[in-house]
């Protein structure tokens, strides 16, 4: 049940299903607001108003009317205060002044740059005379046009009855004067002398009240009085309105808040589901949509607002409640496609490189880097020279911190530089082992890391040489040794034959001369082999080689030391069989002499193990042995020439057995080692395999 419902959560069938709800839900929430907000007139607020003198609309009516005649009595007074200029403050007309004046002095060949400023002013008096007069008589006409304006729409609040005076000018709709006389009706507001009646009482503690008691401070005190109350009539029919565009506000509410949470849930799922096959998926599957960069995507998303815009702009409000379904739709459906996008870009922690700005700045960024790294010091140069000028001006407004940036950079480049100069001081007075630590990658970085190479290329050639100073001396000794012994014993016999009359004697000693001579035969070859193996000097014929039977084969020529040392040979192979790339004599060499190794040092009676395994990049031949002697010696050291597995040299090696099949193994392309690990003596052969090895 659990899989199943895993499927179906990321299904396509049903990704489509919640999208089309989605944009069912967006489209109801734009058909509510244009019902109650365009086409009733209503206000969402007003379904939480408890009544109508609390309500904003109460507010509103009242605000436009009181305003209107503040400002009447207060600003413009009469037609006879405004044809007489009263309205117009010295600011501007001053303002007017100089708008002529500039033209005056840009335009008027009246004008002389060397008079005084006075002197000038004189004479545009003079000259623009009728047009300064023209913008005082505009100046009264708009004043004349906004006070018939305010007029006009306290006149239209029919059922408001008002008296407002500024001792002189009255402006009413009512014969009434005194206050009592307002005071009569059902609602009233009485602004005079700094204080205010209001009635209902509770009207002050409507929330936007302040909008209205803002005007008092505008009177004057002394002169000014306004009155309004509002017939029984009029309030009915408002109430009325009123309770009418609460019962649409308070369904629009409801209507509104269950398509808000259907389509806030729907959206909530489709953003977690767009893009994976399930929860545990994160890889994310773009389609062609995502290609889109992400800047064009918000652009097309802010034009699909303007369109929906401009088209519901274009028809009549009657229009709007037919049209609203048929264009929200694919509207809708084609924004929130895209809205999904920038969802999955989120998700895939691409929205900011897949946008187009990012794009084209990252490509010059990548071209002037592959410039500047491809490029000598003198490019680098030129281009720092051209780009930091140009930077500056791209960022004049934040010169400061362009120049900050400019001198860390320089700063660091001096520092890093300062360390290479010590560096290499301290390298060139024998310090190898100093390093210069620098942490950027550019030119002097990569200055520094040669140093460093160099400083570390020394050291091994130092190290190399010291070893080398030690091999050739231990070689000296050694040779020197394991020659001498065999030579002295010759030397010795060869004079005792001179004074020998005894035939059984001289047998005796002529027996151990050829063997003396013998062994001196084999370490000369040994050294010779050894030498020609080391420099490489050896042609090589490289072949297709079954390794299983040239191991076999090699048995029956040295069946005879396996049996005299009485070894048990286990050689474990794969069923198939098995291929290298070798020189067949070099090879054989090079195994023989791992067997003449466990010949002379292999404990009596015990077992030889040889392993043949097939790896994936080539055949891995392994030798195992216990050693008669105590392995009290290092792999490395019994690498060395004339090194052998007993010290005290008593054995009949040269020491050169496994210094020479290295050397041939290597010349083939394999490599070679050993391990010791306690008695336990491990030799590894590693070649290339042959590429038919299935044959």
């Amino acid at each position: 049940m659990g899989i199943k419902l895993k499927k179906f959560s990321h299904a396509v069938l049903t990704k489509i299903i919640v999208f089309i709800i989605m944009i069912s839900c967006f489209t109801g929430i734009m058909k509510n607001i244009i019902d109650v907000e365009i086409i009733n007139e209503a206000n969402y607020s007003s379904a939480f108003e408890a009544d109508y003198f609390l309500s904003k609309e109460f507010i509103i009516e009242n605000e436009a009317v009181i305003s209107g005649l503040t400002r009447l009595i207060s600003e413009y007074k009469s037609e006879e205060y405004i044809l007489n200029g009263g309205t117009i403050s010295e600011d501007e007309i001053r303002m007017e002044e100089d708008n002529l004046y500039d033209s005056f002095r840009w335009n008027s060949r009246s004008y002389n740059p060397n008079l005084s400023e006075a002197q000038n002013y004189e004479i545009f008096k003079k000259e623009y005379a009728d047009k300064l007069a023209k913008a005082r008589e505009q100046l009264i006409k708009n004043d004349l046009r906004e006070l018939h304006f305010i007029m006009q729409n306290i006149a239209e609040h029919e059922g408001m009855i008002y008296y407002a005076t500024d001792g002189k000018t009255v402006y009413s709709n009512t014969s009434m004067k005194e206050k009592q006389q307002f005071k009569k009706y059902p609602a009233y507001m009485v602004f005079e002398k700094y204080k205010q009646e209001i009635y209902p009482e509770n009207v002050t503690e409507n929330e936007y009240f302040h909008r209205i008691e803002g005007y008092k401070n505008e009177l004057n005190p002394e002169t000014d009085i306004v009155y309004v109350a509002f017939s029984e009539d009029y309030l009915n029919l408002k109430q009325k309105e009123w309770k009418e565009d609460k019962e649409v506000a308070t369904k629009g509410l409801i209507l509104l808040l269950a398509f808000t949470i259907g389509f806030t849930l729907s959206f909530v799922y489709l953003a977690l589901v767009v893009g994976r096959r399930s929860f545990q998926e994160r890889e994310l599957h773009l389609n062609f949509v995502d290609k889109l960069y992400i800047d064009i995507n918000i652009l097309l998303c802010i034009g699909l607002i303007g369109l929906w815009g401009a088209i519901m702009d274009s028809v009549n409000i009657q229009s709007m409640d037919v049209i609203v379904f048929p264009v929200t739709i694919p509207i809708a459906a084609i924004g929130f496609a895209f809205i999904l996008s920038l969802v999955k870009h989120i998700k895939n922690r691409t929205f900011i490189k897949h946008s187009l700005i990012f794009t084209v700045i990252y490509l010059i960024y990548k071209f002037i880097k592959n410039v500047y790294d491809s490029g000598g010091t003198a490019v680098k140069t030129v281009l720092i020279v051209i780009g930091y000028p140009i930077l500056v001006a791209a960022t004049f407004f934040i010169f400061p911190i362009t120049l900050g940036v400019a001198a860390w950079f320089a700063y660091k480049k001096v520092k890093t530089f300062n360390a290479i100069k010590e560096g290499v001081e301290q390298i060139k007075g024998g310090n190898l082992h100093h390093t210069i630590e620098v942490s950027e990658k550019g030119e002097l970085g990569n200055l520094a890391s040669n140093i460093n190479s160099i400083a570390d290329g020394l050291k091994k050639a130092v190290a190399s040489e010291l070893k080398s100073e030690r091999l050739k001396t231990e070689l000296i000794t050694n040779v020197s040794h394991d020659i001498r012994t065999p030579l002295t014993s010759i030397i010795t016999y060869v004079d005792l034959l001179k004074t020998e009359k005894d035939p059984s004697r001289v047998e005796e000693y002529i027996e151990v001369l050829d063997q003396k001579s013998k062994r001196l035969k084999v370490l000369t070859d040994d050294l010779f082999e050894a030498a020609k193996a080391s420099s490489g000097n050896i042609p090589v014929s490289l072949e297709k080689i079954n390794i299983v039977s040239l191991i076999t084969q090699g048995f029956g020529e040295v069946n005879d030391k396996i049996e005299e040392m009485n070894l048990e040979f286990k050689l474990n192979h794969p069923v198939e069989k098995v291929y290298v790339t070798a020189d067949g004599k070099l090879l054989w060499r090079s195994i023989e002499n791992l067997l003449s190794n466990i010949f002379k040092y292999a404990l009596k009676g015990s077992r030889v193990y040889i392993d043949i395994e097939d790896e994936s990049d080539g055949i891995r031949l392994t030798f195992k042995n216990i050693s008669a002697h105590e392995l009290n010696i290092s792999a490395d050291e019994l690498m060395e020439r004339f090194k052998r597995g007993d010290e005290a040299r008593t054995s009949q090696g040269s020491g050169l057995g496994l210094s020479i099949a290295k050397n041939l193994i290597e010349i083939q392309k394999g490599k070679f080692n050993i391990h010791v690990d306690g008695d336990l003596f491990k030799a590894m052969i590693y070649l290339p395999k042959h590429k038919s090895n299935n044959e």
